[in-house]
């Protein structure tokens, strides 16, 4: 083989194992940033506050969640809507009515429906899609948040993946692994919801955005924010806990 023709296949090999990394090395940084919000379990109080152009409604609630596959939340305040309870059990999600003394397995067709009437949906509860597993990751720049430099990594999903996104772009902070900022983008690559993580903080003995803020782009003066306002991790918590049965007496 002429030392030309080597050195083009040597340079080609070199290119094939850097871009190879750079995956793999961008998929380790958002798997290290997952893991930093989650632990084997959690427990949570949090206040979520639906903003909109002529009025404001806040919302007190509970959370225990179990991996990426168990989770119950309960709303404590305000008064009209304490009770109302939601669990999620793999890829199926259930609310409790208190007021009617049901409980409802939401079906496929209601999943991208406004969850409580904020901006977050029913089917970000059940997060169906695994950011890991469905999708391909891919460095494309740093950029600075604050004072905060991020890897910006674009997240493209696989074909056939069960996923609601056609594009993700995510903004991690390097040193920490903080989740900084999240574009989301339709089929079409429209923008649709930006979400942020802000007011960084010691949360369950992990440094964490105490708050997540949602704003969808073509809804002018819309957004909710979601405020931990206690969080820890890694308590036992039985799998019996996350049943329809106790989703009507958890308190």
């Amino acid at each position: 083989m002429k030392k030309s023709n080597l050195l083009l296949v040597l340079l080609f090999g070199l290119l094939i194992c850097q871009t190879s990394t750079a995956q793999e090395s961008a998929k380790d940084v958002i798997r290290i940033s997952d893991e930093k919000v989650r632990g084997s379990t959690s427990e949570s109080l949090i206040t979520m506050t639906i903003i909109r152009p002529t009025w404001k409604r806040e919302m007190s609630m509970k959370s225990w969640s179990k991996g990426d596959d168990l989770s119950i939340i309960l709303v404590t305040d305000p008064a009209r809507d304490k009770g109302i309870s939601f669990l999620k059990r793999n890829k199926e999600l259930w609310n409790w009515q208190p007021s009617i003394n049901r409980i409802i397995k939401m079906p496929p067709s209601m999943m991208m429906q406004s969850w409580m009437g904020s901006d977050f949906t029913n089917d970000d509860l059940v997060k169906e899609s695994s950011i890991l597993n469905d999708y391909t990751h891919e460095f494309l720049e740093e950029e600075k948040i604050g004072d905060r430099t991020c890897y910006v990594i674009k997240l493209i999903p696989k074909e056939d993946a069960p996923v609601v996104w056609g594009k993700i772009i995510s903004w991690i902070d390097k040193k920490d692994y903080l989740q900084l900022k999240t574009e989301m983008y339709d089929e079409e690559g429209y923008l649709v919801n930006t979400m942020y993580g802000k007011e960084i903080k010691m949360l369950g003995g992990k440094l964490l955005p105490s708050i997540l803020e949602i704003i969808p782009e073509e809804e002018d003066g819309h957004k909710t924010q979601v405020e931990y306002v206690k969080l820890s991790f890694d308590k036992p918590i039985n799998d019996s806990f996350f049943s329809t049965k106790n989703l009507k007496r958890v308190r």
